[in-house]
C-alpha cells in the first residue's frame, strides 16, 4: 500500500472559467441521442459507510452505459455528434444518432474515426461509428488484454496493434490520420498543442455522470461531500472539476486516485507543474498513462484537492469486496474503493461525509476467471 498523499484545501474554492457549449448541453444531447438513455445507477452501500466511518458511501456504477462496460462512450459520443453536426451545418437540438446517420448519407460525408486507446475508449468511438455507418481505425498499444482486442473489434473496428506504449499509440495514430486528412477525424481524449477542441468536448462528454450524480442525491436530501475519480490522463477528474469547482456547484472535495506506478497526475500536483512518469506493470491498464492532458492541467492543479496512489494489492481487495456487494468491478472501476479506504488510513475521513465512489469500469471478460485472478 503506497498514498503519497496530496492535500491542498485552497483547491475547494478554485472556480473553472465556465465553459463554451453549443446550442445544448451534453447531458440533454444524451437524453436524446441515445433511444435507450437512463441514468446509470446510484447505489448505497451501508458496509462500507460502516467500515470507513463515514454518513453514506453511494457507488455511481458505469458499468452498463448503452450497453458498454465503461463510461467513455459519454465523451466519444458528445465529440462525436458536436463535430459532426458542426460539419454539416445542422443543430444538435432533437438530433438522435438515427438521424445523424441519414443526414450523413444524405451529404455523402463518411469520415473514418481515428482513436488510440487501453481499450475503452477505443470501443467507445468504434460503438458510435458503428451506430453512425462509419468506419474506425482504433491503435492499440501491446500491453492491452485479448479480451479488449475482441470487444472493439466486435463494434467492427480495423484494429492496429502497436508495439509501444500509449504514448506511442497517440502519436501514431495522429501521424496515420495526418496521411489520410482527406478522410481522417481523429476523436481523441488526449490533448497536445494543436489538438485541443474535441479533448475538450470529451470531458464536457463526461459531465453528465455528475449531473445524472447531483440529481439522485438530491432526490435522496443530500449533497455530495467527496468524489473519488481515477485518473488516467485526467480526462475525467477535469469533468469533475469542470463540473463541482462554478460559482453555482456545490464545492466537495475531489480525490484523484491512480496505480502507484503511473502517478502522473499526483506527481504533478506535488511539483505545482506538468511532471512526466515513466509507468510501469499494473492491473489497471485505463489508468496507465505517464502525462496529464495538456488540456486538464491547470483545472487540475487549481481544482484537485486531494490525490492518492494505490497498488495493485489494495485494487484486488478492493474488487473482491465490491463483488461480494454484487458490484461487478474492474480493476479501474475499484480503485476509488482503495484510495478512499487510504483516506480513511490517513486521517481524511469524518462521520458527516457522503462519498461517490465513481466506478467507471464493469466487467468484461471471462467471469470465471474472476475469483482466481483477484
Amino acid at each position: 500500500m503506497a498514498h503519497s498523499l496530496y492535500a491542498n484545501l485552497p483547491a475547494l474554492n478554485y472556480q473553472c472559467p465556465d465553459p463554451i457549449v453549443p446550442t445544448i448541453g451534453p447531458h440533454a444531447f444524451h437524453r436524446t441521442f441515445f433511444s435507450t438513455y437512463a441514468s446509470s445507477p446510484l447505489t448505497s452501500l451501508p458496509s462500507l459507510s460502516q467500515e470507513l466511518g463515514v454518513k453514506d458511501v453511494l457507488l455511481k456504477y458505469e458499468g452498463d452505459r448503452f450497453g458498454l462496460p465503461a463510461f467513455k462512450i459519454l465523451g466519444a459520443s458528445w465529440a462525436i455528434g458536436v463535430t459532426l453536426a458542426r460539419r454539416l451545418g445542422v443543430d444538435l437540438q432533437g438530433l438522435d444518432a438515427g438521424e445523424l446517420n441519414r443526414l450523413l448519407n444524405a451529404e455523402q460525408y463518411r469520415p473514418v474515426l481515428y482513436t488510440a486507446t487501453d481499450g475503452n475508449h477505443g470501443r467507445a468511438v468504434a460503438h458510435i461509428a458503428r451506430l453512425l455507418g462509419l468506419a474506425s481505425r482504433i491503435y492499440v498499444p501491446e500491453l492491452v488484454s485479448a479480451a479488449s482486442h475482441a470487444a472493439i473489434r466486435s463494434e467492427g473496428a480495423e484494429l492496429i496493434r502497436v508495439h509501444g506504449d500509449y504514448g506511442y499509440a497517440v502519436k501514431l495514430c495522429a501521424d496515420e490520420a495526418a496521411n489520410d486528412a482527406a478522410r481522417s477525424l481523429v476523436i481523441q481524449d488526449t490533448a497536445w498543442e494543436g489538438y485541443e477542441e474535441i479533448p475538450n468536448l470529451i470531458i464536457q462528454g463526461y459531465t453528465t455522470i455528475f449531473h445524472e450524480i447531483d440529481a439522485q442525491l438530491a432526490v435522496l436530501g443530500a449533497a455530495p461531500s467527496l468524489i473519488a475519480v481515477p485518473v488516467g490522463v485526467g480526462s475525467l477528474a477535469h469533468a469533475a472539476t469542470r463540473h463541482y469547482r462554478t460559482s453555482t456547484a456545490a464545492h466537495p472535495s475531489l480525490l484523484a486516485v491512480e496505480p502507484v506506478s503511473a502517478g502522473c497526475l499526483n506527481a504533478t500536483l506535488h511539483a505545482g507543474r506538468s511532471v512526466s512518469v515513466k509507468t510501469g506493470y499494473n492491473i489497471m491498464p485505463g489508468l496507465t498513462c505517464g502525462t496529464v492532458s495538456a488540456t486538464a492541467l491547470e483545472d487540475l492543479l487549481g481544482g484537485i484537492d486531494l490525490s492518492v496512489l494505490v497498488d495493485d494489492d489494495a485494487v484486488k481487495e478492493a474488487v473482491r469486496d465490491l463483488d461480494k456487494l454484487d458490484v461487478r468491478a474492474e480493476p479501474c472501476g475499484a480503485a476509488t474503493l482503495a484510495g478512499v479506504r487510504t483516506l480513511k488510513e490517513v486521517g481524511k475521513l469524518h462521520e458527516d461525509m457522503v462519498v461517490v465512489l465513481v466506478c467507471t469500469e464493469g466487467r468484461l471478460g471471462d467471469e470465471s476467471t474472476r475469483e482466481a485472478e483477484y
